[in-house]
């Protein structure tokens, strides 16, 4: 009986992981060509049977056109192929965008269209990560598709998850759903940590042809629920340290506190001059104070005091090292991660009442109707006479009695004048409902509350505004010419949308029964503030506001002005936070100099790196702090599972309905799988879900009543059901 050749006993799924071994030879060397032997030789592959197999494979991968035989058992990439993977492919760099399945998109700077990656693509990326991209050659129809071939900076290499031991490795499973691969820990790397405990881990490799990263744990934060374990955790993950470094808590111990003579006799001194400040009731670091004279002339000199934050802080030093590596001040729901130490942000650059503190300001000299007839920046020295917080203040612009009543109602007045004419010129009010909790001893949420800004507030922001845009444009006088690039500054910009979302966001407002009218830049802002005003207090305002801001591109930092979209500015900085804002500081010192020394030379291109830092951290701090609050909700609702709660359809999918709870804003998700009523399909064009039988729809902005049904804290998910009537 004759032998049959021996085959390798591999299952289907090994098979096409081979298969794939044997395609990415070809697709990483795309101008050569190789036989079965050669391929072998470079896969390691040694004995006959598996030598076959690979033989088979090329013929197989010959059929599917992936690869051509150029002479007898010699094969090389399909030139279609090759353009994806040759010299000449065309290659683009992005930032990662996983998702819990282990696709993910790749969002790229100057491309209108995101670059799918399949999972089997994304090599070692991580979200977040800036990675180069080849792409495939786009067919008609289909989204734009490409592998990532490099990583060109990891986001991040610290991470959090739970710790799962077993006797002879570990695991940790990163929290989060954009994290598709857990860790594995070697048990010597482990530090000793105990099954189901929270750590941190630091990435050591992620080695070829391995399916998971290799970590080593660098800290144990606790018991998973813990509040202290879970807000460390969202630090961790947005890349914030949660304390300062001993050495540069001792510099900050090192500055002086008293303010002596000669420094005092350098300044503006507004001492005398009436002079307050506004905050919330909880803040601690007060950072911009109002100072407001009558002139006899029937004018305002409005004097708005920044703290002097460079007067303390001086380049490269530990503290400003230290602060730019943050870049910004973290507001979490029960704590804030300061930019710099509490020394300086609680005390010496804190304009506290009834203490001496250095400012640098802006003073405006406006008449009755708002118009700026002289200005003056320059550094002061200034004496809070009293310390308000935001509802105090409200309470007086409402008509309670005060000794200081006609001094808040003419900046109240003065402030609305400076509004209107902001509208008038395009300006764009983006109104938020924002959630806040009150916490028990622990950090349990024990109620939901929501917070609208009041005038009190926006008195505050519209001279916060008025300086912010004053400075800019003063740095305008500096220059020969507009396009004079020898006085670079930081300017905040806002770029105007993309059209294509805002016809899709009038059309998702259009099916809801408003209207947008997009002639226009004042046409789109004066129909999204009409619409803002026409949702206020209504159902579906939370979910229109938070669609209509992303929506608008993001505001950033940057060197190469393009003006403010959103405020109908041309010039636009930010001035007025140098405590918790890395980019005020630098603002500040570039003020100075400008004003002082006409030989001040910057490097343009290095402050426009330091601007692109502070823009991530802003966008760091900002997740960092969704993150706290949807924590916070996912907790508060956890309380109440098996309850029925009243909602408002905040989305539709192929996976169900999204609904956001009255209660505490908290979305959850009804899965299509759970409708066991009918079989339901997405109608997408006009956002509903419809079933198939009986007709019945669920449309996006549709009131629902639902119950909770589970609550995953780790990922900050919730699960809901249809509520039987």
């Amino acid at each position: 009986m004759a032998n049959k050749k021996s085959k390798p006993n591999i299952t289907k799924l090994q098979r096409n992981s081979f298969m794939a071994e044997v395609l990415k030879v070809f697709t990483t060397n795309s101008q050569k060509s190789y036989n079965f032997r050669q391929i072998s030789s470079l896969l390691g592959v040694n004995d006959k049977a598996s030598k076959e197999l690979v033989r088979t494979m090329l013929y197989e991968l010959k059929q599917v056109n992936a690869i051509n035989e150029i002479s007898r058992g010699k094969f090389k990439l399909n030139e279609d192929l090759a353009e994806s993977y040759g010299p000449k492919a065309t290659v683009v760099t992005g930032k990662v965008d996983m998702k819990s399945t282990g696709k993910a998109y790749v969002i790229c700077k100057d491309m209108d269209e995101d670059v799918f990656i399949a999972a089997n693509n994304t090599g070692t990326a991580f979200h977040g990560d800036t990675v180069q991209v080849r792409l495939f050659p786009q067919r008609k129809n289909r989204k734009l598709e490409g592998k990532i071939i490099k990583i060109v900076k990891r986001d991040r290499t610290q991470f959090v998850g739970v710790f799962k031991k077993s006797p002879k490795f570990a695991f940790v499973i990163p929290d989060g759903d954009n994290m598709p691969v857990d860790f594995f820990i070697p048990l010597e790397d482990s530090m000793k940590a105990k099954d189901g405990e929270k750590v941190v881990v630091e990435l050591a490799e992620w080695p070829d042809k391995a399916k998971n990263p290799v970590a080593k744990v660098v800290e144990i934060l606790g018991q998973p629920g813990d509040n202290n374990v879970e807000m460390l955790s969202i630090l961790v993950n947005n890349a914030f340290p949660a304390h300062f470094p001993s050495n540069v808590e001792k510099e900050a111990e090192k500055i002086p506190h008293t303010i002596s003579e000669s420094e005092i006799s350098k300044r503006r001194d507004f001492r005398n001059i009436l002079t307050f400040t506004i905050d919330p009731a909880d803040a601690k670091d007060f950072d911009d104070a109002l100072s407001l004279q009558y002139l006899p002339d029937g004018d305002y000199e409005v004097g708005i005091h920044i703290a002097d934050v460079s007067h303390y802080v001086h380049p490269s030093t530990l503290i400003d090292n230290e602060a730019f590596d943050r870049g910004t001040s973290v507001y979490l729901v029960d704590r804030t991660i300061p930019m710099l130490p509490e020394a300086l942000s609680n005390e010496l650059c804190s304009l506290q009442p009834n203490k001496d503190r250095l400012c640098f300001s802006a003073v405006f000299v406006l008449d009755e109707e708002a118009k700026v007839k002289n200005q003056w920046f320059g550094k002061t020295v200034i004496h809070s006479d009293r310390r308000f917080d935001y509802e105090e203040a409200q309470a007086i612009i409402e008509g309670k009695q005060d000794e200081y009543s006609k001094v808040m109602l003419t900046l109240d007045r003065l402030a609305k004048k400076l509004r209107d004419e902001r509208y008038k010129k395009g300006s764009i009010d983006f109104g938020s409902e924002e959630v806040k909790f009150k916490l028990d001893e622990t950090g349990k949420p024990i109620e939901v509350y929501f917070k609208e800004s009041k005038d009190s507030n926006k008195l505050i922001e519209d001279f916060m505004l008025l300086a912010n845009r004053k400075v800019a444009e003063r740095i305008q006088t500096f220059k020969k010419n507009p396009k004079d690039e020898s006085k670079p500054f930081v300017y905040r910009i806002h770029d105007k949308p993309n059209e294509a979302k805002l016809m899709q966001f009038s059309d998702f407002i259009g099916k809801m029964g408003y209207k947008l009218n997009l002639s226009n830049h004042k046409t789109i802002s004066a129909s999204l503030n009409k619409l803002f005003t026409d949702i206020s207090g209504k159902g579906e305002q939370n979910m229109i506001e938070t669609i209509a801001v992303r929506t608008m591109a993001k505001a950033i930092y940057s060197t190469r002005n393009i003006g403010h979209y959103g405020l109908a500015f041309d010039f636009y900085t930010h001035f007025t936070s140098p405590i918790r804002r890395y980019p005020d500081l630098m603002v500040h010192r570039l003020l100075f100099n400008y004003i002082n020394n006409k030989n001040y030379v910057v490097d343009g291109e290095e402050l426009e790196e330091k601007c692109i830092h502070c823009s991530e951290m802003e966008r760091r701090a900002a997740d960092a702090e969704r993150d706290s609050v949807k924590l916070k909700q996912m907790e508060f609702m956890a309380e109440h599972i098996g309850k029925t709660f009243h909602g408002l359809i905040s989305g539709v999918s192929k996976w169900g309905l999204f609904v956001e709870l009255d209660i505490s804003k908290a979305e959850g998700l009804v899965r299509i799988e759970d409708m066991k009523d009918d079989f339901y399909y997405l109608d997408e064009e006009n956002y509903q879900v419809v079933g198939h039988h009986h007709g019945k729809v669920y449309k996006l902005s549709d009131p629902i009543d639902v119950v909770v049904k589970s609550i995953d804290l780790q990922k900050k998910q919730m699960d809901l059901a249809i509520a039987e009537k």
